[in-house]
């Protein structure tokens, strides 16, 4: 266990230098949910949405979980460019646990992820955002759960496959629709009931509904808990699938 934290300690030190070295990228990933957030929002202000809460109440919970879906999603790319640079290679031949390679890289994106939706929320607060502190924090908790799962799912791929050409395609395909039917944008409690059915499929539907209801105060278990249960459950399975891919081709 020791060697395991030691080990994901220097993973994590490592790429969270190499995020710190990058700040564009970290400001570009920001940049889409704020401009949702600054031109989408407004128009939402006289808008009957179903649900409990103002419209940026509605609207900040769900962008927070978009930022997860894109900027997690697309983790992978970092291990297509250290793969043609040789890095996967050289970390083959080390000791490093093959757990503590994908915990390190997952846990940088987590701190990333959450300064971004600090900054978003900051932004929210400005334009007329208000929440109760603990929501917030639960919030935070909810992008924590999606980033380990979705950037261990990402990181998997990544493994998997030899080039961006066949990385990208399958992470917008698949997220398009994920983000559309979780309903980020607007509530699905709006849409026909078949629309609504389908939906309930989709895991990051409930994340986006418990931060919503955290956001207003709602802590019950019917919003909040079954949330963090399928946050869980979907981190437990994402954090399988990528220790079992990484620890099969020796990285």
């Amino acid at each position: 266990m020791s060697n395991l934290l030691s080990d994901t300690g220097l993973i994590f030190g490592r790429y969270l230098r190499q995020a710190l070295n990058s700040k564009v990228a970290v400001v570009f990933g920001l940049l889409q949910p704020m401009f949702y957030l600054v031109f989408f929002g407004p128009l939402l202000h006289d808008v009957p949405l179903g649900g409990e809460g103002d419209s940026w109440q509605v609207l900040v919970p769900g962008l927070l979980i978009q930022l997860g879906l894109f900027s997690a999603a697309f983790a992978g790319f970092g291990i297509l460019l250290e793969k043609q640079f040789g890095v996967i290679e050289r970390m083959r031949v080390t000791p490093v646990s093959r757990l503590a390679l994908l915990l390190g890289r997952a846990l940088k994106d987590v701190v990333q992820l959450l300064v971004q939706s600090l900054v978003l929320v900051i932004a929210g607060v400005a334009l007329g955002l208000r929440a109760p502190v603990l929501g917030v924090v639960v919030g935070f908790v909810f992008v924590g759960l999606l980033t380990i799962s979705l950037a261990s799912l990402s990181y998997a791929l990544a493994m998997r496959v030899d080039s961006p050409q066949g990385f990208a395609p399958v992470i917008s395909t698949v997220n398009m629709p994920a983000m559309l039917l979780s309903g980020v944008l607007l509530p699905m409690a709006l849409a026909p009931g078949w629309l609504d059915a389908v939906s309930r499929c989709v895991p990051f539907r409930y994340l986006v509904d418990a931060v919503r209801a955290a956001y207003v105060g709602d802590y019950a278990w019917d919003t909040v808990g079954l949330g963090a249960l399928v946050g869980l459950a979907l981190c437990a399975v994402s954090m399988t699938v990528g220790t079992r891919v990484f620890r099969k081709a020796g990285a």
